[in-house]
């Protein structure tokens, strides 16, 4: 099929990947996003159809995200591995003839290892949400503050993942919660003692205040104190403002979740078994947080051995 310009194969792609392939609505603004600012580079140069599309035109894009405007490492990853997905569905829709995005190579990508807590500096952020933080008369939120960062720390949940999470998917008796990840992937995430004391705490004392009849909860288990579902920017707003009470820096709703698989491979959990509790697709992304203990182990041989 061939189309007339490259926007209108950027909104067929997009229609493709909602419709067929059911990604998740983040992954297709992200796709979205990317496929939009390759076009307005595209057009500056005059290049509007699919068929004008040359390899050099998608390196000087990609050059120009990284040299001019400063994008990370792992963003311009992200958008080569966008732009070899798009161009490799135009030339399975016949709307090319040759994919111009075969031959790009793939940027070497720097990680930076992620910030995480120590066990210290994590009981000092589980232990912030307290009971003077409530004013008379309103919901003793302190206890939701509680129930969700515990619920994060304990289950590695992302900061979306939150507001997601149902009061019918708390199993208090089988100490997991069901957790719908990215692409709408399920996975039951064990969770620890204080983790299902401090939510059965709020599910009593806190929720029921919470909850209105008009059903805009929609049975979800962390609420605003509207009554909603906790959104995602309130999940980043919590927690910034109790680690800024334990006296954390620069701590924010994925620092629990790197915390939560560092934890585990410091105490000898299988990376495989870390992959399956992040929800991670590939265990390439899991990877990372080997690094983070292997570097750990270098500071230790270099404080302790004597030629470290």
């Amino acid at each position: 099929m061939r189309y007339r310009d490259l926007h209108h194969a950027r909104q067929a792609f997009l229609t493709y990947i909602r419709v067929e392939c059911g990604l998740a609505s983040n992954t297709i603004e992200a796709y979205g996003r990317d496929l939009r600012d390759l076009l307005i580079d595209l057009d500056k140069n005059e290049v509007t159809s699919p068929e004008a599309v040359e390899p050099r035109r998608l390196v000087e894009h990609l050059t120009s995200m990284k040299n001019d405007r400063g994008q990370a490492s792992s963003t311009i990853t992200r958008r080569l591995a966008t732009i070899r997905t798009f161009f490799r569905w135009l030339h399975a829709e016949g709307a090319i003839d040759e994919n111009p995005a075969t031959w790009l190579d793939r940027p070497t990508r720097w990680q930076r290892l992620p910030d995480i807590l120590s066990p210290n500096q994590m009981r000092r952020l589980l232990e912030s949400p307290s009971p003077e933080l409530d004013r008379p008369g309103q919901p003793p939120l302190w206890l939701r503050d509680k129930a969700m960062l515990e619920l994060m720390y304990a289950s590695g949940l992302r900061a979306s993942e939150v507001g997601a999470v149902g009061v019918e998917d708390f199993h208090p008796k089988l100490g997991v919660v069901r957790v719908l990840g990215k692409g709408d992937k399920e996975r039951l995430a064990p969770m620890g003692r204080p983790a299902i004391q401090a939510i059965e705490t709020y599910l009593t004392d806190c929720r029921p205040q919470l909850k209105r009849p008009d059903g805009r909860d929609k049975n979800r288990l962390i609420l605003s104190k509207t009554g909603r579902p906790v959104e995602r920017v309130a999940v980043w707003q919590i927690v910034k403002r109790h680690a800024s009470r334990a006296g954390l820096r620069d701590v924010h709703p994925h620092t629990l979740r790197h915390s939560f698989a560092t934890h585990l491979l410091m105490g000898g959990a299988d990376l495989r078994l870390v992959q399956e509790l992040l929800g991670h697709a590939d265990i390439a992304t899991t990877q990372i947080y080997t690094h983070v203990d292997r570097s750990r182990l270098k500071d230790v041989h270099r404080k302790f051995h004597p030629r470290g």
